[in-house]
């Protein structure tokens, strides 16, 4: 092995809030070109939250947040085209596919952020596949003592990534996605949490 080969290492991932994982290249430029078409032909209808309606459109399957009510509410069951890309983040989260019982997918366009915050407490692991363009998610510990921007930890998200947020990533920890450059999907998969 030549002494350049020895210096020639990959940038190390970066720090994560334990209990989150994330790995790039999940899905091949295929199966997102096949879920990108799938996506862009869904119902997706603007994102409301009480009085505020976010610049990004969604559709939710097996289950539909009423955030004036706070609770979860009936919606449609997931679509059979939705199964495989569950069946894959299941195996890759470690959990059985029917345990991701919640399904969102959501549309940012250019400029669309998404502000900080927790998933309701409804859901437990929180499974996300990334499509379209990179986003950048900042994380930061919860609840905020003290903040400083140095507590701020960010993941360049790429296309066709996913990440999961278990445990003290879940529970200790707000994240957020900054304004995207281009057009972005997610697709977010929830296990139920224990009553």
């Amino acid at each position: 092995m030549d002494q350049a080969a020895l210096f020639d290492l990959p940038d190390p991932p970066p720090a994560l809030p334990p209990g989150m994982r994330y790995e790039a290249d999940f899905l091949s430029r295929d199966e997102e070109r096949g879920l990108l078409a799938l996506v862009q032909a869904l119902p997706l209808q603007a994102a409301r939250y009480k009085d505020y309606t976010a610049r990004r459109r969604v559709v939710s399957y097996g289950g539909r947040y009423d955030y004036d009510a706070n609770e979860l509410r009936p919606s449609a069951p997931l679509i059979e085209a939705l199964h495989p890309l569950r069946e894959r983040a299941a195996a890759w989260a470690g959990v059985a596919p029917e345990a991701l019982e919640h399904v969102l997918v959501a549309e940012y366009p250019p400029g669309a952020p998404l502000g900080w915050h927790r998933d309701v407490p409804d859901f437990e692991d929180v499974v996300g596949v990334s499509l379209g363009t990179a986003a950048t998610l900042r994380l930061r510990p919860w609840p905020p003592v003290d903040p400083k921007r140095a507590d701020i930890l960010r993941l360049e998200a790429a296309p066709r990534s996913i990440y999961l947020l278990r445990g003290a990533a879940r529970w200790a920890w707000q994240h957020s996605v900054a304004p995207v450059p281009e057009r972005r999907w997610s697709i977010t998969l929830r296990t139920r949490r224990a009553r």
